[in-house]
């Protein structure tokens, strides 16, 4: 079961990835003026909206609840890509340049993937999108409150470990809204 995972994570970030580049050769990397909490706000923006219409049943703006998740994962691949780059890189960047990056984190944030896959035994595969959508609610609430404090934790995992979480979160509710095979 875990290698049908791996394989379905790689699916879903591969189209995300696919979006990424043709978003930054449509708009440079104008992401690059906002800083990692700006960022957190984004993510936070699109997990309200699927909780909205998960809660209402309908929705008003005919874009699917996909496409969110798809913007949260690669808008926390973005967050962590500010956090490391620390302001060093210059405002734009070639997707050349970025495109090893992006793939670096995926691979780390699959590899976390595999080993608390391997340790929950797959439960996500129970859970409910709803219940995944609060999840990356409040793991956005988590970083936030980190975000106030300056980044310090007393026990808690850092930021960069939950942006990790809710990519690993949205890619799982793709997986069970069969993103991969639609796009």
């Amino acid at each position: 079961m875990e290698e049908k995972t791996l394989g379905e994570y790689t699916e879903v970030i591969k189209a995300c990835k696919d979006i990424f580049e043709k978003k930054t050769k449509d708009y440079g990397t104008a992401w690059r003026i906002l800083r990692a909490s700006s960022l957190t706000d984004q993510i936070f923006i699109k997990a309200k909206r699927i909780r909205s219409i998960q809660e209402k049943g309908e929705q008003k703006v005919q874009e699917d609840i996909s496409g969110e998740f798809v913007a949260i994962i690669n808008y926390c691949i973005m967050a962590i890509m500010q956090i490391r780059m620390n302001g060093d890189e210059g405002m734009e960047i070639p997707y050349s340049r970025l495109d090893p990056i992006y793939t670096s984190i995926a691979e780390e944030t699959r590899d976390l993937l595999a080993n608390k896959n391997h340790d929950y035994d797959e439960a996500w595969r129970d859970m409910r999108v709803s219940s995944m959508t609060d999840i990356i609610l409040m793991k956005i609430l988590r970083t936030k409150q980190i975000e106030d404090n300056q980044g310090k934790t007393l026990i808690s995992e850092g930021i960069e470990a939950n942006y990790q979480d809710m990519i690993n979160y949205s890619v799982f509710c793709l997986i069970k809204l069969d993103f991969a095979e639609k796009s």
